[in-house]
């Protein structure tokens, strides 16, 4: 074990020397190895070993005397130690978690605190090649994507420092006969023997036969978990190009949105990448019940032959597909209906921040689609601003007869999501006067000559007049 772990520690540059380290250390086999050779090599690397041993409350006596143990041990090696009680049922209670999420929760936590206390660089812990074989087993029956399936990072960034795992070439034979041969004593928790946890289920019934077939199974699934991490660090950097050029993400709204046609231009492997990049900067943490299958879903809605079809999402998030784009955002259907009361002349101020101004003029004349003008006689005030109810009809100017304004959204290709939210101009007796920006209507009620007429003023936030909302 000693020449592997070394090798392997040379190999990714994983010595941190003249430093503060902390090592994980539950008391078994395992944890209580890894300590011992970090132990070893202190000296020449100058290190100063911190053991963070934890009682996680689950085993009452048992677990108290794990932590006994390994402070006793650390006494005996002139190691500082720390131990520390945490409450796992009542978080699991509260957070409504596993007995294993709440564990590792409340455990990361500690060693964050530590990390932080101890101004240390490193945290090592003791997860070997076999734990790296069940991890990789575990996630692909699971179904989770590529960068999941690649298993447990040798290092990534952790509080003030790194989490280091330098034993993943090692296997569990190779630790204990380690053991063995340094005397290292350890405890053995009596739960690892049982199949109650899905991760143990996998180390006796499906690792376990593979190891008797293939004893190397351990080196093949770490060589694999490195190429893959490796081509997966690269595809994600083409993916986040990629974001930076096909999706517009609002912060502020928590919305992104992209044009389809110019989406399916990459590779398959970056589309993949930026959807999950797109539920990684919408989402504040992913919902738990967030699965495979709505990647699939997501890829059906963008082939679909629809041109207006949604999809809904856990914890309320709505993907719309709206002719050759796709919006996705978080629907909150109450903040985007209005209905406001002003007064000729006066002004009100939209949700999204855009002007509409009324006022009175002797002449007729217009001047682009942002401003109406119609005789004052054909109007009966005060004039409401609304967005849409279902079965809006209009008078069309110049047309005869009535339309839907759900038809004119369909005939003008406004994208479904902006639909929601369009202003729309009625009188006091509730007939439309105005789809800003899109149709002008008429009553009918004057033969349109008049020496009075009402001005009506749209104006965008940006203090641009437009041809609609949002310049559509």
């Amino acid at each position: 074990m000693e020449q592997t772990v070394t090798a392997f520690m040379d190999r990714h540059g994983l010595w941190k020397e003249g430093t503060t380290i902390l090592v994980g250390v539950s008391g078994g086999p395992d944890s209580m190895a890894l300590l011992h050779f970090l132990k070893e090599q202190s000296q020449r690397q100058n290190w100063h070993i911190i053991a963070l041993s934890v009682d996680h409350g689950l085993r009452g006596e048992e677990s108290r005397l794990d932590t006994v143990f390994v402070k006793e041990t650390c006494e005996n090696w002139g190691i500082v130690s720390e131990t520390v009680t945490l409450d796992v049922p009542g978080w699991k209670k509260e957070h409504q978690q596993s007995t294993q999420v709440a564990a590792r929760e409340m455990r990361y936590r500690y060693f964050e605190e530590c990390m932080d206390r101890y101004e240390a660089e490193a945290l090592f812990l003791a997860h070997h090649g076999d734990d790296q074989a069940e991890t990789i087993l575990m996630r692909l029956a699971r179904g989770s994507n590529p960068a999941a399936v690649s298993g447990m990072d040798i290092t990534r960034s952790f509080a003030s420092g790194e989490l280091i795992r330098p034993m993943l070439s090692c296997s569990k034979v190779q630790i204990q006969q380690y053991c063995e041969q340094h005397d290292i004593p350890y405890r053995i928790d009596p739960s690892n023997a049982t199949e109650d946890y899905t991760r143990n289920f996998f180390r006796h019934r499906v690792l376990a036969p593979i190891k008797t077939e293939f004893p190397t199974f351990h080196q093949h699934a770490q060589r694999f978990s490195e190429a893959l991490k490796a081509d997966e660090a690269y595809l994600e950097g083409q993916a986040a190009e990629m974001f930076a050029e096909v999706v517009d993400y609002d912060a502020g709204k928590q919305a992104a949105a992209f044009e389809i046609d110019r989406f399916l231009t990459y590779p398959i492997a970056l589309q993949r990448r930026v959807y999950h990049l797109i539920l990684m900067y919408l989402y504040q943490a992913l919902p738990v019940d967030l699965h495979h299958r709505h990647e699939a879903q997501f890829f059906e809605l963008i082939a679909s032959s629809k041109a207006n079809s949604s999809l809904d999402f856990p914890a309320g998030l709505q993907l719309t597909k709206s002719y050759s784009r796709m919006t996705v955002s978080f629907c909150n259907e109450a903040k985007d209906l209005f209905h406001y009361t002003f007064h000729a002349p006066g002004s009100v101020t939209l949700p999204d921040g855009s002007l509409l101004t009324a006022s009175f003029t002797p002449h007729s004349t217009e001047n682009g689609s942002h401003v109406f003008v119609l005789p004052l006689a054909d109007v009966t005030l005060p004039l409401q601003v609304r967005t849409r109810k279902n079965g809006d009809k209009m008078k069309l100017r110049g047309m005869r007869g009535t339309k839907k304004v759900k038809d004119i959204f369909i005939d003008e290709k406004i994208p479904a999501v902006k639909r929601r939210d369009w202003p729309i101009v009625e009188d006091a007796t509730g007939t439309i006067l105005w789809l800003i920006g899109l149709r002008k209507g008429e009553t009918g009620r004057t033969t349109g000559e008049s020496g009075s007429y009402l001005r009506l003023c749209y104006q965008a936030k940006k203090g641009e007049q437009t041809g609609g909302p949002s310049n559509a």
